[in-house]
Order: C-alpha cells, then structure tokens, then sequence
C-alpha cells in the first residue's frame, strides 16, 4: 500500500459500488490534489475530508487493467483524482466565478482569463467525476520514482494540456502516448482538453450525481 495513504483511518463504509483505489492497487501513487494547497484554488475543496481517492468499481477495475498494463513497462500510476464530490464541483463553480481570486494565476491558468475557464471546458457544472465514471492521473518511473514529463502540470488550463497538442518534445509525446495507449486497452476514452483525465465506459451511473464527502 502506498506509504502516503496507509496510516489514513478510512470509514469503514462507502456507498455501493464505490471502492478506495489503493486498496484495489497497491503499488499505486495517491496525491490527492483536492484535499490539500496544491490545486487550482490553493485551497482544499469542499468534500475532501481525507487525503484518498475513491472510486467507483468499474473505474477501479479499468485502473487494475491500466496497472498491470504499465508495471511491465516499467511504470506505476499516480492518481490525483476520481470519485468528486458534486459539493465540491459546486466549491470549484464559486471559485471560477469570483474574479477577485487569482492567487494561483501564475501556476495554473497564466494566459487565460479566469471568468473564461467555463467557456473553455476547464471548470464543468456537471462532471463525469460525480458520476463516478472519471480518473485523473499520471505515470511514475519504478526506478527513479519521479513523474513522468508530460509537458505541463495536472490542471494547467492551457493548450499545452490537450492531449494532441503537437509542441511538445518527442519524450513527452512518448509518454502522453504510453499513458494513453494503457487507457484506451483498459476501457477508458480520454478527454479532449485534459491529458490526465479518462472516463469509463460505458459509464456506471450516467444519471447520477453523488455528493458523499471522502473520508
């Protein structure tokens, strides 16, 4: 089990269907952007009461798939994010909305306006995550630990994060394409706009939005 996770006290219930990922994984890597500072507001989102990641069965079971895919390869995931709170898509709707607050400007969104991130499919009223159809992640190297360089950052609201953006350098496009080509073998379809996030499919609650919070 991954050492960032593994002395976390978890509820002991999730509802049906939906699972701790690095109990499913155990060699996965678990930095849940949303819990902490590191994200796009600089600030814990609401909903996320513990540094974990929950997912559903079916992205769980895509994820296993994706995971033994890459370990021959020599590469382990990272997963920022799957199962989202739809408080916490409300918490994220607030955000995008005050103008006042750009503290993360510089780091995340530096060549976009920030009332325009709805406009440009980076912040979603709705989101497949809440329907717990949706993962966000990288790959690590087994043997140097690091992330892989994918060209930008987990939620750089820019070109540069589109999965066929063509300026990025021959490294970088190997590795989008390893990450990717793991994915779609899994189950998964990748989003237009964001390298890291895939959804399921089909999807296993298309007409649902859940709002538990993740402890």
């Amino acid at each position: 089990m991954n050492i960032s996770t593994a002395c976390i006290p978890k509820a002991r219930e999730l509802p049906e269907g939906f699972v701790y990922l690095d109990e499913w994984i155990e060699d996965c890597i678990i930095d849940t952007k949303y819990a902490g500072t590191d994200n796009f507001m600089g600030r814990p989102a609401n909903g996320y009461e513990k540094p974990l990641v929950v997912a559903s069965r079916e992205v769980a079971e895509g994820c296993v798939r994706a995971a033994n895919l890459l370990r021959p390869q020599g590469y382990v995931l990272k997963v920022f994010d799957a199962f989202r709170p739809q408080r916490a898509v409300d918490d994220f709707c607030r955000w995008g909305e005050d103008g006042s607050d750009q503290r993360r400007k510089p780091i995340h969104y530096p060549n976009l306006e920030k009332l325009k991130m709805f406009d440009e499919g980076y912040i979603a009223r709705k989101s497949t995550h809440t329907r717990g159809a949706a993962v966000d992640l990288t790959l690590v190297d087994m043997e140097t630990h690091q992330e892989l360089d994918m060209g930008s950052i987990f939620d750089f609201m820019d070109r540069r994060s589109w999965p066929d953006y063509p300026n990025l350098t021959p490294t970088q496009r190997k590795n989008r394409d390893t990450l990717r080509n793991a994915m779609l073998s899994s189950g998964f379809e990748p989003l237009e706009n964001e390298f890291w996030h895939y959804n399921i499919t089909p999807e296993p609650y298309p007409d649902t939005y859940f709002d538990f919070p993740i402890r």
